[in-house]
């Protein structure tokens, strides 16, 4: 670091994105992208609005805010648009964690730095043996709130009641619930904002909609949050959704059945998936994402992370307490987890033989 860097920072551990290698053409499960290319018109809807880019954009996403908000049945204040849910999340940090926050010790790697880059005290609320959240930690518990559901990297989802007692229960505190992976089994809490002021739900185009790449975000909120969350991007970026994405989102709401049929594909193959690593000895959480979270007794989880990428495969492997053994699979297309599963049986055998071989 520079010596420049203000003091704050200098301790300041950033967040650190999956690995984007470029060195050889890698089956890409890291990173809980799509599969699937968005359909052949939301390129042209993009095609169009490329002679405008001399413009700025629209800083209130007015059509898309309106799309949204029927799409999802609100108005048109309860919706705020932004550059991907972390910008949102940033935001909410920014604007409501004044006086604190707690999450999940092993959830989304964002929280504890925004925690730390805007000064908020916090607190992690260590998961079950079984890593799975144990609400009764978070009822009644007088603090702000933030839960991915389904949790990442779990993939466990808690059931919509679950949702509802926390934030009931915190009538007086933000609740935020961050529904990256929900499209892939889990119940959206969108409903219960019109019933509880303090519940902000977040959202992405990143995953079940193949717009990784777009960088597109929204939140669902009372129109108090959501005033409160313009309020914070007003004062560092209006324009933080270029026309091109705009557009583009409101594209994607006209292709639904599209997009139902993939994310229906992708849970298929996430089934087929876990069965199969579980008749190769894997231990699994119940996913109800768009990946597999999982240990082999058999194999280190670094090992494993280390030996697939060798053989051009990347999934996600964290040096961390509780979860070393683990690595997250993204779940891709049939023929890309079926490479998976045999380099990764191949990769198993291989460590059965040196394990006895080293015993003898």
């Amino acid at each position: 670091m520079s010596r420049f860097l203000s003091s704050r920072f200098s301790a300041l551990d950033a967040y650190v994105p999956g690995e984007q290698p470029s060195d050889m053409e890698y089956i890409k499960l890291n990173t809980n992208e799509s599969p699937f290319s968005p359909p052949e018109g939301i390129a042209d809807a993009a095609k169009k609005e490329l002679e405008k880019l001399n413009l700025y954009p629209d800083p209130d996403s007015t059509r898309l805010t309106k799309k949204l908000a029927e799409f999802y049945r609100v108005e048109t204040e309860n919706i705020m648009i932004g550059n991907g849910s972390d910008e949102i999340l940033a935001f909410s940090f920014l604007a409501f964690m004044e006086n604190g926050v707690v999450f999940p010790d092993i959830t989304y790697g964002f929280y504890p730095v925004y925690a730390e880059l805007y000064d908020v005290p916090y607190k992690q609320i260590p998961l079950l043996d079984d890593l799975t959240i144990n609400i009764e930690d978070y009822i009644s518990i007088g603090n702000n709130v933030v839960i991915a559901n389904p949790n990442a990297p779990t993939g466990i989802a808690l059931e919509i009641d679950e949702i509802e007692a926390i934030t009931s229960s915190n009538k007086n505190h933000i609740v935020i619930v961050d529904e990256a992976y929900i499209d892939f089994g889990g119940k959206s809490a969108i409903h219960l904002t019109q019933r509880y002021e303090n519940l902000l739900v977040i959202q992405t185009y990143s995953k079940s909609r193949s717009m990784a790449g777009a960088r597109l975000g929204f939140a669902i909120a009372s129109a108090q949050i959501i005033k409160d969350l313009n309020k914070m991007k007003y004062s560092f970026n209006p324009y933080n959704v270029n026309r091109l994405t705009q557009i583009v989102g409101e594209a994607v709401l006209d292709e639904e059945a599209y997009y139902k049929e993939k994310r229906n594909e992708i849970i298929a193959t996430r089934k087929y998936t876990e069965k199969r690593l579980g008749e190769l000895g894997f231990l699994m959480t119940n996913s109800s994402a768009n990946f597999l979270f999982g240990k082999h007794p058999d194999i280190d989880g670094y090992v494993l992370y280390s030996k697939l990428k060798d053989m051009g495969i990347l999934v996600r492997h964290w040096n961390k307490p509780r979860i070393s053994d683990y690595v997250r699979i993204t779940i891709g297309t049939r023929k890309q987890m079926d490479a998976l599963l045999t380099v990764t049986e191949g990769i198993l055998t291989e460590a059965i033989i040196e394990e006895k071989r080293n015993n003898q």
